[in-house]
């Protein structure tokens, strides 16, 4: 019966929250930052704070799903810029891309066409639950990204010894 009401209660929880994140509230206020340029929009990454914010970081990618050869890696060329909010302190990020999509050129006879996330360099930035990435990137794209954790744990580098003369 414990089990029970604590999965209830958990599952509760999980809707609640799946409620309020898609009302689409900001932690933090955006309206400063710039609007976005033709052929261009603004979105923005929000994650959760922790008390182990300073021990994760976050890769940011900027793709689309497209059709590839189901064999071959593809990537999308393009470059991460970082500018500065001017008077705020802070900064936001712009993806441009010319749309190029360069690929391995592997033989692959047996290979099934699929749709993948054709995604370009990933930007590594600090991971931040108290602020808001905000990130423009053109249309006809999306931004995703990964978190990654360190271990708590520290590791020391082992000392060469040299023989002196």
């Amino acid at each position: 019966m414990k089990k029970l009401m604590a999965v209830s209660l958990f599952t509760g929880a999980i809707l609640i929250s799946g409620t309020f994140s898609a009302q689409n509230t900001m932690k933090v206020d955006i309206t400063p930052f710039p609007k976005a340029e033709k052929g261009m929009k603004q979105v923005v990454i929000e994650v959760p704070h922790s008390e182990n914010d300073i021990n994760k970081k976050l890769e940011i990618f900027v793709g689309k799903t497209m059709q590839t050869d189901g064999c071959n890696k593809i990537w999308l060329s393009g470059e991460f810029s970082t500018s500065e909010l001017k008077g705020w302190g802070y900064n936001y990020l712009t993806f441009k891309t010319d749309g190029a999509t360069p690929s391995t050129m592997m033989a692959c006879p047996n290979a099934k066409p699929k749709n993948e996330f054709v995604k370009s360099k990933g930007y590594f930035t600090d991971y931040n639950g108290r602020m808001p990435i905000v990130l423009y990137i053109p249309d006809g794209y999306e931004a995703k990204f990964r978190i990654y954790k360190a271990e708590r744990e520290l590791y020391k580098a082992q000392e060469i010894m040299t023989k002196s003369k």
